[in-house]
């Protein structure tokens, strides 16, 4: 489950996105409104948690925009004031789920597992690109029937380019949401596993799916 987090409270989002983590679910974290709708736009998320007071646009009009571009995902609205009409407001703007501050980290997390429960049902979890397939529940991966087992982070990578099928993925973006780092290491790592996964996915198998796109990164398609 990925969950976008958008608080520009550094030191809130910091345990938020914390408490999720070790919960199991991978984090993307935005600090003003602007960002939050790019990354809503380029990624597919479980929920989303929105504080309303943000920097710049604030989250009721990004709440807004989403569901006006049919954007369904769960969010949970966070605010410091409570009043009751700012309740009533932020779910008339299609808000799932209120939760005002200060709050327990422990209730966040449960809402949160709530409402990813509420949509699991209707979602589907197999993502499938030609004859590769991932089951985001069961993490098991198949190409052509064969059966492919992957590590933990294998897992992420291949479920992130599988989510942004035919879109590029640059390396920058790959560090952030698979290893939740939001500097570059300066390392091969990437390379490295990009390398194993190729292997995995893509050597005994026709047609090739995983490609690099020099200097920029890499795209999982299906050549046409």
């Amino acid at each position: 489950m990925r969950i976008l987090v958008v608080e520009d409270e550094r030191k809130t989002a910091s345990f938020v996105r914390k408490a999720l983590q070790t919960e199991g679910f991978a984090v993307d974290l935005c600090t003003n409104g602007a960002d939050a709708l790019n990354a809503a736009k380029s990624t597919p998320f479980d929920a989303i948690v929105l504080d309303i007071m943000l920097p710049g646009r604030d989250g009721l009009s990004v709440l807004q925009l989403l569901r006006s571009q049919k954007n369904s995902t769960p969010v949970l609205l966070l605010s410091a004031r409570g009043e009751v009409n700012e309740r009533v407001a932020g779910l008339n703007a299609g808000a799932d789920d209120y939760l005002p501050k200060p709050f327990e980290l422990s209730e966040l997390v449960a809402r949160v597992r709530a409402l990813t429960r509420r949509t699991g049902d209707n979602k589907s979890t197999l993502l499938r690109v030609a004859d590769l397939t991932l089951d985001t529940l069961t993490h098991r991966a198949q190409r052509a029937g064969v059966e492919i087992e992957l590590t933990s982070r294998e897992y992420r990578l291949l479920e992130l380019l599988m989510r942004s099928t035919n879109r590029l993925c640059g390396r920058m973006m790959i560090i952030e949401k698979v290893w939740d780092y939001d500097f570059d290491p300066g390392t091969n790592l990437v390379d490295v596993y990009i390398s194993r996964l190729r292997e995995k996915i893509d050597a005994s198998f026709e047609p090739k799916l995983l490609h690099t796109v020099r200097g920029m990164g890499y795209v999982l398609k299906e050549q046409t």
